[in-house]
């Protein structure tokens, strides 16, 4: 059994010693390069600035459309690319903005167009889904939207 042992032994020492390559050797500098300039590039993002992130419509008939522009920059250092807009209900409707990328420096807009349904303070948000760091920036619009004057006046003729 020691003969077994000292000789599994042997083998092992000898298969581990015996590769005396050096693995930093095998190392290609050109890769090395283009990998390091393709991390720096991959940790620039674009950045989204608005020029305001809410808007107040004050107050309004109920069932009165209305519509707002949210204009923004790209403020960093790679292009920016909306992929998407959405709002929180159907009645709020995001449109008009540009899929193209959008270099650093320059500036885009999008329109948001309320329909004013609901009642009283009346509060949506638009959520903009873009290449930037935390992926997804939002944007809000309110309003105070007063009882439509024909409902009221129909109801109380029916009650009478």
């Amino acid at each position: 059994m020691k003969k077994l042992i000292l000789g599994l032994s042997a083998i092992c020492l000898i298969s581990f010693t015996s590769c005396k390559e050096n693995a930093a050797k095998k190392i290609d500098e050109d890769n090395l390069a283009q990998a390091a300039e393709r991390d720096a590039v991959a940790s620039k993002f674009p950045v989204i600035e608005f020029d305001k992130t809410e808007h107040d419509f004050g107050e309004i008939e109920a069932k009165t459309p209305v519509e707002t522009v949210f204009s923004y920059k790209n403020t960093g250092e790679a292009p920016l690319v909306i992929t998407d807009i959405k709002s929180s209900c159907g009645c709020t409707v995001p449109k008009d903005w540009s899929r193209e990328p959008l270099a650093p420096g320059d500036t885009g807009q999008f329109t948001v167009k309320f329909n004013g349904s609901g009642t009283n303070k009346v509060s949506k948000t638009v959520t903009v889904t873009a290449n930037t760091e935390k992926g997804t920036e939002t944007v809000r619009i309110t309003a105070f939207v007063k009882p439509d004057p024909n409902k009221t006046t129909a109801t109380a003729v029916q009650k009478n």
